[in-house]
């Protein structure tokens, strides 16, 4: 029997013994055991670019709504993640807003838990001078 075998028997047959041991403390439930099976639905980008010159990828979603489900800063963290696994290279994220709101979520740009940061960019394309763009197209 390997060792991966017999390791998941002892989580699945003694899941509070081995939460009590990992947080070093004292647990009076009885901890739910989960799916161990994580699942990825196909997901497309909007636009993906590489760089071969400095073997960087450019990430772009264009986004007209500042609602999303799963929230943006989610996503993204959950595109760049799958990426980096894909490509195993640098990764720039670009948000572009499309539409003027005064909404605080288009000036989110960062993903943030307990152990987890991620950061991308954000561009409102309402704040941006045309011009630049429009000389080199």
């Amino acid at each position: 029997m390997s060792y991966d075998s017999t390791l998941k028997y002892l989580i699945e047959e003694y899941p509070q013994a081995i939460v009590q041991w990992l947080l070093n403390t004292e647990i009076t439930e009885n901890p739910e055991l989960l799916k161990t099976e994580l699942n990825l639905e196909p997901i497309r980008v909007d636009g993906l670019f590489l760089l071969k010159t400095n073997n960087n990828i450019i990430h772009l979603e264009f986004q007209t709504v500042h609602q999303s489900k799963p929230p943006l800063p989610l996503r993204m963290l959950d595109y760049w993640v799958r990426l980096y696994r894909q490509y195993d290279t640098n990764i720039e994220q670009i948000i572009i807003f499309l539409k003027p709101t005064t909404s605080e979520e288009v000036f989110i740009n960062e993903f943030k838990t307990a152990n987890t940061f991620h950061r991308y960019r954000v561009i409102r394309i309402w704040e941006c001078d045309p011009q630049p763009l429009l000389e080199v197209v």
